[in-house]
């Protein structure tokens, strides 16, 4: 199988050449866009995946709903729903967008475009990339934050803009809108 070939942008997302997946994570920090849908229930909660042991980044930890990089020549609003079919199994929700912005870790550099959703229904987890997945209250996301569970990028995204929960973000993305 061919290695994945990611598009590098500049900080406003716009294409400026491309490299593969193993050059973009192996800490030369060229800028690549990826998603990061964050998924509540109606109680407020919370999805997370569980990363599988398998990931060449972070694995085994806990982290957004669905993450995944875009595309060449993909954009963010196909990539996200794209992303949360694959990942697990969802076909009828719609995202509504958050932000972007640079999240830098010790080997990679993203430019993340955050949705969120709610969504009440069933996941089927590609177990490729999954090894688990469950709602979490903020409370216990909280409790948590710093212990080594949570992916870098998920906990930059929860001090960010998710620690306010699903009320939260309906409120500052309105007043975005």
């Amino acid at each position: 199988m061919a290695e994945e070939i990611f598009p590098l942008v500049d900080e406003e997302g716009n294409v400026v050449g491309q490299a593969p997946r193993s050059v973009c994570h192996n800490g030369t920090k060229l800028l690549h866009p990826v998603i990061h849908l964050h998924i509540f229930n109606s109680e407020g909660e919370l999805y997370l995946q569980k990363r599988a042991a398998s990931k060449d980044i972070q694995p085994n930890k806990w982290d957004s709903s669905v993450a995944g990089h875009i595309d060449l020549g993909e954009k963010p609003d196909t990539a996200v729903l794209r992303e949360a079919r694959e990942e697990l199994g969802l076909t009828n929700i719609t995202p509504v967008y958050i932000t972007k912005y640079i999240i830098e870790t010790d080997c990679e550099r993203e430019l993340s475009y955050c949705f969120y959703t709610q969504y009440d229904g069933s996941f089927e987890l590609d177990a490729n990339e999954l090894a688990d997945g469950r709602f979490w209250r903020i409370e216990e996301i909280q409790l948590n934050l710093g212990k080594g569970i949570f992916t870098t990028n998920f906990e930059l995204d929860f001090n960010n803009f998710l620690n306010k929960g699903l009320s939260g973000l309906i409120a500052s993305t309105s007043i975005l809108h």
